[in-house]
């Protein structure tokens, strides 16, 4: 079994084509598995097309397509609900969302779309590797996390060098340099789509839990 992990997407819809379509090719032969890292709106001009596209993939093949929210997602689902939290939501790539879907507010999109948002999950394990949008609080087991950590942390989780009792798989730091940041117990893979960087993916395959290699579709 091989598995592609896929960074924050952004609303950058022809790079996630166009690495799901390199992804494919580097796996020929084997058995595939993707696990995409969450915040596939806001900021990149076409948040319609990339959760229409990610939501087809996974309703043709949900065990070999698994979607995790990220905290866009989570911001998203909250505008949707709330004027206030709408407001936040605008203040942090949400205009551009709308723009992509034609519509003033966030309650006006599709009823399809929230729905799926809702029941996207916020971790994936396979038993080697945690899949995760932000990261971990380091001080608690895997199996005790909180939803806004899951979904939020940064410092607390970037910074601690222990072993958490899998290896990490993550997003939602944006690396100015345009390449995953690998470490001993975690790697990033927000490589900067939203900011008119790559995305990547890791692939990984059944024995090690670290990726064996990188994939990237460049702007």
């Amino acid at each position: 079994m091989r598995t592609y992990a896929i960074g924050d997407v952004h609303g950058m819809v022809y790079l996630l084509r166009r690495l799901i379509s390199r992804c494919l090719q580097d796996g020929r032969g084997n058995a595939l598995r993707f696990v995409m890292l969450g915040d596939y709106v806001d900021r990149g001009a076409d948040a319609k097309e990339a959760v229409q596209q990610l939501l087809h993939l996974q309703k043709k093949r949900p065990a070999k397509f698994i979607c995790l929210r990220g905290n866009h997602e989570a911001l998203l689902l909250a505008a949707s609900e709330d004027a206030a939290a709408e407001q936040q939501w605008l203040r942090n790539g949400g205009a551009a969302t709308l723009r992509s879907y034609g519509v003033e507010h966030a309650r006006d999109l599709p009823a399809e779309h929230l729905e799926w948002l809702k029941t996207l999950p916020t971790t994936h394990d396979d038993g080697l590797r945690l899949f995760v949008h932000a990261g971990i609080d380091p001080g608690k087991s895997i199996h005790q996390q909180a939803e806004h950590d899951l979904l939020w942390i940064r410092d607390r989780f970037l910074k601690d060098k222990r072993d958490h009792g899998r290896f990490v798989v993550h997003g939602h730091t944006p690396l100015s340099e345009g390449l995953p940041d690998l470490h001993p117990n975690r790697v990033n893979l927000d490589t900067g789509a939203g900011y008119r960087g790559p995305l990547t993916a890791a692939v990984f395959d059944g024995v090690s839990a670290r990726p064996i290699r990188f994939i990237q579709a460049v702007p």
